[in-house]
This record gives structure tokens, C-alpha cells and sequence, in this order.
């Protein structure tokens, strides 16, 4: 499955990151990564399907029930995300964890539970590290993922006073995986693409958001 599949939708749905996978040099990897945004731009999009809380949710159960599937090597037939995810998951040797509590974050959203930051952006950030690098770190992009999820929902702030903290633990971040989490540096979701194409550029040329 290669990402021409999915990054047409994925422009339109979530451009930061689409924006950020852009630096990713390999063809493949940045394929692999456009995988993992593609389902959670699946995710993301079912509030705006159905009218009903409960309805949303029984739509993210059944993508938790087929994580069963991904991770036993035998994804829905027909299904292009999740034969994707289940490919890109076996390479890597992903863990179903964070796509667990992601599913569960979502399903806690739509009953007006509060973002849970870790799950939203945290986990699928060390999820994009891993995927470019490989494992062993997880604890470096903590911080990147938590600003990220501050911008996302608004707290501006928040996100500029972590900033700080976020750079620290990143200096250890190999330079290949730095694009999973640049888009950490748009803090201010309203900058037109060509800057935040500048923003992305310097943030990846020198290692910091």
C-alpha cells in the first residue's frame, strides 16, 4: 500500500503533519508514517459522520475489535488502512498499546470526557518515532507530543511554556526521526502553509521546535 493512497485525504485533514512527513526522505518509511496519520485521520473524522454519541462509539469499538486482526497479521479484507497499518505494524514490530488507548481516548471524547494528551499526541508521536527510527525513544518526544496536543486544543500558552523542556529532551533525537515530530513546532494553527513550510524547514534544520 503506498502512501499515494491516503495522502490526498490526509492534505485536506490534517496538513501540519502531512506537511512535516514531507522531510521524511525514504519513500517507504514515508509511506509507513502517512499509514499511521491516515488512521487517525479515520479516527478523527467520525464525530462529523453520526449525530449520536453512541453511535460514534460503536463505530470506534469496531476499530478497536479490528486491531485484533492488525496485530494477529490478519487485517479486514478490503479495508486499505488497516491492511496498511497491519504491514507497517509487523515491520516495525509495533505494540498495540498506544492504538488501543488512542481508540479508547476517542470513544472517551465523544461522552465529553477531557482530551487525554498522552493518548491523542504523545503515544502516536512515539508511535511516528519508531516507525522512522526504530525503538529506545520514547521518553524524547514526551514533552514535542504534549505540546503538540496543547496547540491542538487551544492552549497557545501552555504550548510556548513547554517549549522549553520539550527542546531539551529532543537533543537526543536522531536527526531521521525528527520529522514525526516537527510538526510540534506550528503552535499557531492559523499560519498559511508557506510559513508554517519555513517554520518546519528551520525547526528540522536545527534539531528544535
Amino acid at each position: 500500500m503506498s502512501e499515494v493512497d491516503f495522502e490526498g485525504d490526509l492534505h485536506q485533514v490534517d496538513p501540519d503533519r502531512w506537511l512535516s512527513s514531507r522531510f521524511v526522505a525514504d519513500v517507504q518509511a514515508r509511506a509507513d508514517l502517512i499509514t499511521l496519520y491516515a488512521l487517525e485521520a479515520e479516527l478523527m473524522s467520525i464525530p462529523s459522520r453520526v449525530t449520536q454519541p453512541l453511535l460514534a462509539e460503536m463505530r470506534y469499538r469496531w476499530w478497536a475489535d479490528q486491531m485484533d486482526g492488525v496485530f494477529a497479521g490478519a487485517p479486514r479484507k478490503g479495508h486499505p488502512v488497516l491492511e496498511a497499518l497491519t504491514d507497517v505494524s509487523r515491520r516495525h514490530g509495533l505494540e498495540r498499546g498506544p492504538f488501543d488507548a488512542l481508540i479508547e481516548a476517542h470513544m472517551g471524547r465523544v461522552h465529553g470526557q477531557p482530551h487525554d494528551l498522552d493518548a491523542f499526541y504523545v503515544g502516536p508521536m512515539q508511535v511516528a518515532v519508531r516507525v522512522l527510527t526504530g525503538p529506545g525513544h520514547d521518553d524524547k518526544v514526551v514533552g514535542a507530543g504534549r505540546v503538540w496536543g496543547l496547540a491542538q486544543i487551544g492552549k497557545l500558552d501552555e504550548a510556548r511554556s513547554a517549549l522549553g523542556d520539550a527542546n531539551a529532551a529532543l537533543k537526543g533525537l536522531p536527526p531521521s526521526a525528527f520529522p514525526a515530530v516537527a510538526h510540534a513546532a506550528l503552535i499557531r494553527p492559523a499560519d498559511a502553509e508557506p510559513l508554517k513550510k519555513l517554520r518546519l524547514t528551520w525547526a528540522i534544520l536545527r534539531g528544535r521546535l
